[in-house]
């Protein structure tokens, strides 16, 4: 851990900064983040410390309140009346936040909490048991680093991130870590279930046939990453996660009661309130893509907190597993001639490696393939 002067002053002078070698170094440890912390370091290394000028000018207005959307899922399959109420506020909630909570989703609290513990359980086992699983081969079915864009990013996100492809193809059990295996399995197959109601409701809210979204592919893969943000002894000089939006079609995100997550609405940033049994649900921008702007994927970021670990496990509806040569481009039935596409038809590959090549820089992916 020394070669990362972790408690010295800072030397003014650029020249004397390699940042290159500091990644290396700290790539070199295997032990992420958390091995920084365990390490005893009481200063942020300058990797991670944001520019000075903040991350944009955007301000959090605590003045401004704004309620974060929260749908009730109950008796959806049950009752016409609440399914379209239901639908409804999926359709307000995406086209204006592009994020909201759902509850009474189905999956019991006990998997939930579970699914938290094996996270955590990960984590914090013995670092040289898990240092066996950190990678950069992004071809690997379970791999665990820190900071998928450590080389590319201009700063390094205080956190550390294992993920795991569980769909289409089911991973090979023996692949994955005992440690939390059966709970990843378990927790994700629910979470495929309700990825199709989801999209179900996001298709009829935006005028399409129910399995719109699920016949274009949008339901057939998963990808788990489970994320474990340290507590962190500068929280205001770095971030958890820089600000980004998904390069997915939907993200279903279960977090813990520490708080950080925070969405850019209406340039401001707001927090995304935990609640308890709720999971947070956002569209991608290959949703927005396909969706020609009329469902929306929204900036959003993740603070650092002296308080940790935070922990969260976030489920990627992306099909980039399989060798699909599936172009995606705004849906026809979208189209008009005052509404014409905004966008150039793309594969997924060809999407997700643009986002992967750019890192979390803090300009939209979609950008690149704008009309």
């Amino acid at each position: 851990m020394e070669v990362f002067n972790t408690n010295e002053v800072q030397v003014p002078s650029e020249a004397k900064y390699d940042r290159k070698a500091e990644l290396e170094a700290f790539d070199e440890t295997k032990a992420g983040v958390k091995g920084l912390v365990d390490a005893g370091v009481t200063k942020v290394p300058r990797i991670f410390v944001q520019p000075s000028k903040s991350e944009d000018s955007t301000i959090h207005d605590s003045n401004k309140k704004f309620s974060f959307p929260i749908i009730d899922l109950e008796g959806i399959k049950e009752d016409p009346i609440k399914r379209k109420k239901i639908v409804q506020e999926v359709g307000h909630a995406s086209e204006t936040w592009g994020f909201f909570q759902v509850i009474n989703h189905g999956i019991p609290n006990h998997v939930l909490d579970e699914m938290k513990d094996g996270v955590i359980r990960f984590f914090e086992q013995d670092t040289e048991v898990k240092k066996q699983w950190y990678t950069r081969d992004f071809t690997k079915e379970f791999m665990f680093n820190s900071n998928f864009d450590l080389f590319g990013a201009p700063v390094t996100n205080w956190r550390d991130t294992f993920s795991a492809t569980v769909a289409p193809i089911p991973p090979n059990p023996q692949e994955l870590p005992s440690v939390c295996r059966d709970i990843l399995l378990e927790y994700t197959n629910q979470v495929m279930k309700l990825g199709d109601t989801l999209f179900e409701l996001l298709s009829e809210a935006i005028g399409l046939e129910p399995n719109h979204f699920k016949d274009i592919g949008c339901a057939e893969g998963l990808m788990a990453l489970g994320h474990y943000y340290p507590a962190c002894p500068q929280p205001e000089l770095t971030l958890g996660t820089s600000k980004h939006a998904d390069n997915d079609f939907l993200t279903v995100l279960l977090q813990d009661n520490i708080g950080g997550l925070q969405v850019l609405h209406q340039n401001h940033w707001v927090d995304v309130p935990p609640t308890s049994g709720a999971l947070v649900v956002n569209m991608g921008d290959i949703l927005q893509l396909i969706s020609n702007d009329k469902l929306k994927s929204v900036d959003h970021r993740v603070l650092a907190n002296k308080v940790g670990p935070r922990v969260s496990l976030a489920c990627f509806f992306m099909s980039n597993f399989v060798p699909t040569q599936r172009m995606y481009g705004p849906i026809k039935e979208l189209i008009s001639e005052h509404n014409p596409p905004k966008y150039r038809e793309t594969t997924i590959k060809e999407f997700t490696t643009y986002f992967n090549n750019k890192g979390l820089d803090g300009t939209s992916t979609l950008l690149h393939f704008r009309l």
